[in-house]
C-alpha cells in the first residue's frame, strides 16, 4: 500500500497516518522529519536543507526528493509508505511521480481529507507536539486529560507538549489559503489518474479511521 494523505493543515494527515502505521505496518514518510533529521545528521542533503531553514527560505524540491528517494530505499518501505506532507503542489506532483517511476513504487491511492474551514481552525489552535518523540496530539478531541497522562515512548515519561509558532490562530487563515491555492489542485490531477479518494475527515478519529480503511479498500473517485 503506497498512499499519499493529502489534506489542509489541521485536517488529520498526522493522526490518521499514525493508525495506518500501526495497523498495516508501512512507515510514514513524513517531509518535516525527514529534513529535521537529516539536518541533525549532517548528511549532505541535511546541511543543505539546514542553510535553506537557517537563511528562512523553502527548502528545494530536489533536496525533498532526494530525502524521498534515500528513504524509500530503507527496507522497511518493501511493503508501502504512508506520504505525509509531499507533495505540495502540482510541480512537486508532477517530481514525485518521476521518482517513483524510477524506483518502481507508484502510488496505489491518495486519500482527500475533507474538513470544513472553520474546524481546521479550531483544531490547530488545539494542536499540541511533544518535545522528545514529536507526536502530535488534539486537547481538543482527545479524552480529557489523556495528553497529559499518556507516557512518551522515548522518556517513559508524560509528554512534553509544546505549541507549534504555526499552529496558532494568527498564522491559521494565510496556511489555509496558502494550501487553497497551491495544494488543493491535487485533488483533480489524482481524481484525472484514477488514484483519488475523498472522505469525510470531520468527527471522531475512530470513525474517521474506519471511513479511512473503507475509502482505501474501494474503488477510486
Amino acid at each position: 500500500m503506497r498512499i499519499v494523505l493529502l489534506g489542509a493543515p489541521g485536517s488529520g494527515k498526522g493522526t490518521q497516518a499514525q493508525r495506518l502505521v500501526e495497523r498495516h505496518g508501512i512507515p510514514q514518510v513524513s517531509t518535516g522529519d525527514l529534513l529535521r533529521a537529516a539536518a541533525a545528521k549532517g548528511t549532505p542533503l541535511g546541511l543543505q536543507a539546514k542553510e535553506a531553514m537557517a537563511a528562512g527560505r523553502l527548502v528545494e524540491d530536489e533536496i525533498v526528493l532526494g530525502m524521498i528517494r534515500e528513504r524509500l530505499a530503507e527496507p522497511d518501505t518493501a511493503g508501502g509508505f504512508i506520504l505525509d506532507g509531499f507533495p505540495r503542489n502540482l510541480a512537486q506532483a508532477h517530481a514525485l511521480d518521476g521518482l517513483l517511476r524510477q524506483i518502481g513504487q507508484p502510488l496505489d491511492a491518495v486519500v482527500q481529507m475533507a474538513v470544513d474551514y472553520a474546524e481546521l481552525s479550531r483544531r490547530i489552535a488545539g494542536r499540541r507536539t511533544c518535545l522528545d518523540c514529536g507526536r502530535v496530539v488534539n486537547l481538543l478531541t482527545c479524552a480529557p486529560g489523556a495528553a497529559q497522562t499518556e507516557l512518551c515512548p522515548k522518556t517513559g515519561r508524560p509528554h512534553r507538549l509544546f505549541q507549534r509558532p504555526d499552529d496558532n490562530e494568527a498564522t491559521v487563515a494565510e496556511r489555509l489559503r496558502v494550501y487553497e491555492a497551491q495544494t488543493r489542485p491535487l485533488v483533480d490531477y489524482y481524481r484525472e489518474q484514477g488514484l483519488l479518494h475523498s472522505i469525510d475527515a470531520e468527527g471522531d478519529i475512530e470513525a474517521v479511521a474506519k471511513r479511512l480503511d473503507a475509502a482505501l479498500a474501494g474503488p477510486a473517485a
